[in-house]
């Protein structure tokens, strides 16, 4: 089903997302600056076309996800003038139905199971390494983008934080926390709100390097090319036998659990408080987190 366009409200006047190949490194870079770089659904889609054609390129070896500005990604986008979740997309990461012609629960839950749960998992697999460039907010949904990426290298000034539980919600959709980090520390993450620094994101194996913000993209980029002179196919039998390891140790299917609880959370808030997301506009959350 082909998707319908976006209102003018929603357009963006420069492309949400960049593309550039250089040598056998793919460049996708978020580019919602303004507003540190919250996905809406024309970024989403737009994140998957940079992907897939990443994958079908056979000069790309490796690929670096990266946000412009002073922040990798401040997480879904709850309130900007370009905010899109009432319009309808081309389907792409699942079957179920067009979410802008329902209403409630439903509308929600066949929503997220696309854009956020089923595009998440759609990333993690491709069959290429994915190292994500990371400085300033990496929250909630920034959080989803990071974590379905095969190594992170951050700068100082990254900071980590999934404050969700303050809308009475159990987690991001993509609930990679317990596989992320160790449970307790998984808990105490969640439980707090608090963020996490990108040293204690290091010495928890959450990340893979540390480097000073100067030094981001330059680092990144030495160890992508370090990676892209291995075997092609090689290094994509390798990513997969780590994530079937994973996925062993029970990922996806508590992925599908915690997802499911995620929606219960919505579901409650929508009878009992304000909205789906319990009162906690953009404008309440950075109160709440500073």
């Amino acid at each position: 089903m082909p998707a319908h366009p976006a209102s003018d409200e929603a357009r963006e006047e420069e492309p949400v997302v960049l593309y550039e190949r250089r040598g056998p490194l793919a460049h996708v870079t978020m580019n919602r600056p303004r507003y540190r770089n919250a996905q809406n659904g024309a970024m989403t889609y737009a994140l998957d076309d940079a992907f897939y054609r990443a994958a079908d390129d056979p000069a790309v070896k490796v690929i670096v996800l990266a946000g412009a500005g002073a922040h990798f990604s401040a997480g879904h986008d709850i309130g900007t003038p370009g905010r899109d979740a009432h319009l309808p997309f081309e389907r792409r990461a699942g079957l179920w139905w067009d979410h802008s012609r329902r209403t409630g629960a439903e509308a929600r839950f066949a929503r997220e199971s696309e854009v956020y749960l089923g595009m998440c998992r759609r990333w993690r697999e491709l069959p290429k390494p994915v190292i994500a460039s990371v400085q300033g907010a990496c929250v909630a949904g920034g959080l989803m983008l990071a974590w379905v990426c095969d190594l992170i290298v951050a700068a100082e000034d990254a900071f980590f934080a999934d404050p969700v539980v303050r809308m009475g919600i159990p987690g991001v959709e993509y609930f990679a926390h317990p596989w992320a980090m160790p449970p307790r520390v998984a808990k105490e993450f969640l439980y707090t709100g608090d963020r996490m620094s990108a040293r204690r994101a290091h010495e928890i194996g959450m990340v893979n390097r540390v480097v000073e913000p100067a030094e981001l993209a330059a680092a990144t980029e030495l160890l992508a090319l370090r990676i892209a002179g291995m075997p092609a196919f090689g290094l994509a039998l390798t990513k997969r036998a780590v994530n079937q390891a994973e996925d062993l140790q029970g990922l996806h299917t508590g992925m599908d659990s915690a997802f499911g609880l995620h929606h219960l959370a919505h579901a409650h808030n929508a009878e009992t408080a304000a909205d789906p997301l319990g009162g906690m506009d953009v404008a309440a959350m950075k109160e709440a987190n500073g």
